[in-house]
């Protein structure tokens, strides 16, 4: 699945451990989408997000917003910051060493950056449901910034949130599935077990019992 990922994000042309060659709407891409970090057509967030620069959170959003030239990079980096707390568990701001982020203030902030300054319309997600973030909320940040998303996950509810979903067997494509109208039903089901569990451990969190559900 990884590795499928992986082959996925460099758009890989035979060049790869797998041998797998990535077709855009049939037919080769571009080599600028492979190697042109301002071109680029895939962006991935993997599972492991770990910081070793010595920066404030503020800081290592204006670095990479000014390198990407971006106007007005100091309300680009308030949005920012203002979305990862959005999406995060634990709330941090500007001031905050980046390397001092737990690892889901870590994926919210990434995710954060990736909607808003990554040029890239397509975006890979790796097991956002482990990332320790409001997981919806992310999706909904990355399509409400126009990007395509393509998660790998075990979470039904994502499953379900998507238009279809691909069958991952032996390291390929091995079925397709569209989500059907009665999966969209069962859906809502879902999102309601889904919050009553989001209350109880926000309750665990406030260190309270649950003796009474």
């Amino acid at each position: 699945k990884s590795r499928l990922l992986a082959d996925i994000e460099w758009v890989a042309q035979g060049d790869t451990p797998t041998g797998r060659q990535i077709l855009i709407n049939g037919a080769v891409p571009d080599p600028t989408w492979r190697f042109s970090t301002e071109h680029k057509l895939v962006a991935q967030l993997s599972q492991n997000m770990n910081f070793v620069m010595d920066l404030s959170v503020e800081e290592f959003i204006r670095i990479h917003a000014e390198s990407r030239f971006v106007p007005d990079s100091a309300t680009k980096v308030e949005k920012i910051i203002a979305q990862a707390n959005e999406l995060a568990g634990e709330p941090f701001d500007g001031d905050t060493p980046i390397t001092s982020l737990s690892g889901g203030q870590s994926r919210a902030l990434m995710i954060a950056d990736t909607a808003i300054l990554s040029q890239s319309p397509i975006v890979l997600i790796d097991e956002i449901e482990n990332a320790g973030i409001d997981r919806k909320k992310a999706l909904a940040l990355l399509v409400r910034e126009e990007k395509i998303v393509l998660m790998a996950t075990h979470d039904p509810i994502l499953a379900l949130m998507g238009q279809r979903r691909l069958v991952i067997r032996h390291g390929g494509v091995a079925k397709i599935i569209g989500t059907s109208e009665q999966e969209r039903a069962n859906l809502k089901q879902l999102e309601q077990l889904d919050q009553q569990l989001m209350a109880l451990r926000h309750r665990i969190r406030q260190g309270d019992t649950l003796e009474v559900l």
